[in-house]
């Protein structure tokens, strides 16, 4: 499918680094009540909407723990939710209440959109580990943890980020369930698993379902980036092209490519012996490498991307043409397009690799500063579990899984719009007073 944009659409920035808690004084719990009062309409009934704010408020205040016991001991009730019991009310709310996350999700992503839309935004796949005991949380199984560096017990979320010149912000989370759940019934029974949800789908494909929904409301982007995890997948990287993105997305060292264009012999009509059913490989042609071999012969250049705050950043890169090699021996990658395979070099000696389908024309900088706009997303992350308790949900069910997430979601689209209000109203460089200097 062809692509709307070329390279020189695709521009380099620096986003708003990070979001910020600012002091709940009175004129922020009130733009925090505005706020929230703008996803009424999401929850469809009137209680689940008054709760809304409370739990922002409890997310937002500074506390050790954002589980609902600590939360709501946390927040001050108003005087139309005084309950005599706050935690099981919002443990109701949280866990229980029918209300829908995603159209809540869906109006969100409305309110983002009206500050951090652009032409020149890039959607960020990601995933994020929440290690568990026991084996009653939904989706949680023996895997590979990335909050823990290893395979440990752990529930797994796939989503997908925005970042664009005017900031970031995430856009929708779905929690992964592992075969060994999708065969027990009773298991998905008991969590609450709804039936359409009980499919199996790899994390590749729900990050593809995440794109369509978010994209399906005119959202603004041409471009994807993934880490190794979802850049492995040929039928991954097949379903953005399909959907008419590029992509930067990262892989694995062992993977292999040819460095020029090999030559194919096609099937002929058999004239004896074994017909032959698949393109192979012609005499003299170039035969792959893996990805490990060709770095070990290939020199990085310096390169920086932009200015820190402490002073500029810059890596060591190698950007190249390739062609995919998979499945060479059996024809399976003849006619493939040539790809750009990047090579970054890590300031400890360690390389990362990742593909992208940019167009021939692009250059190693304009590349490298995509690449490394997935920053943000790593601190957004961070501050999510760190600060707003994204990890810290300690229900069983789906409902209350993802309720919990989208709700941290919406706490931080509040400190985005914060931080993007408090940065307005600094003065620019150049200006006076508000007037301009000349």
């Amino acid at each position: 499918m062809r692509r709307s944009q070329d390279t020189e659409e695709f521009c380099p920035f620096n986003p708003l680094s990070k979001t910020y808690t600012p002091e709940l004084d009175p004129e922020a719990l009130s733009r925090l009540d505005a706020y929230a009062a703008r996803f009424r309409d999401a929850f469809a009934l009137d209680r689940p909407a008054r709760w809304c704010p409370v739990y922002l408020r409890g997310l937002i205040t500074d506390g050790e723990r954002k589980s609902i016991e600590p939360l709501s001991r946390r927040v001050p009730l108003p005087p139309e939710l005084a309950v005599k019991d706050p935690e099981q009310a919002l443990q109701q709310f949280v866990s229980q209440s029918p209300w829908d996350e995603q159209a809540a999700w869906k109006r969100y992503r409305a309110v983002m959109a009206e500050c951090f839309a652009d032409p020149a935004g890039i959607f960020v796949i990601d995933d994020t580990t929440f290690p568990k005991q026991g084996k009653h949380s939904v989706g949680v199984q023996r895997q590979h943890c990335g909050a823990l560096g290893k395979k440990a017990n752990c529930q797994c979320a796939v989503s997908v980020h925005y970042v664009s010149p005017k900031g970031h912000c995430p856009l929708d989370l779905r929690l992964y369930l592992p075969e060994s759940w999708l065969g027990d019934e009773a298991r998905l029974d008991r969590a609450g698993v709804p039936e359409p949800e009980r499919r199996m789908l790899t994390k590749g494909q729900i990050a593809l379902e995440l794109l369509d929904r978010v994209r399906g409301e005119g959202l603004p982007g041409q471009l994807v980036l993934a880490d190794a995890g979802y850049g492995v997948s040929g039928p991954s990287r097949a379903g953005l092209a399909e959907r008419g993105l590029h992509y930067i997305v990262g892989v694995t060292d062992e993977l292999v490519v040819f460095t020029e264009e090999p030559r194919w012999i096609e099937p002929t009509a058999a004239t004896g012996g074994r017909p032959q059913k698949r393109p192979r490989l012609a005499e003299g042609s170039p035969r792959p490498v893996s990805l490990r071999e060709l770095a070990s012969r290939t020199p990085r250049r310096k390169v920086t991307w932009r200015e820190g705050t402490k002073g500029p950043m810059s890596g060591r890169f190698a950007w190249l043409r390739v062609w995919p090699g998979h499945g060479w021996a059996t024809g399976d990658c003849a006619g493939e397009e040539p790809l750009w395979l990047l090579i970054e070099e890590q300031a400890d000696g360690k390389l990362k690799y990742a593909f992208s389908d940019l167009p021939a024309g692009t250059s190693r900088l304009r590349a490298v500063r995509l690449w490394r706009s997935r920053w943000p997303v790593e601190q957004g992350y961070q501050q999510m579990k760190e600060e707003l308790g994204l990890d810290h949900f300690e229900g069983r069910s789906w409902r209350g899984f993802h309720h919990h997430a989208c709700l941290v979601m919406l706490a931080y689209g509040f400190l985005a719009l914060e931080q993007r209000r408090a940065r307005r109203g600094r003065p620019r460089p150049g200006k006076r007073g508000g007037a301009e200097v000349r």
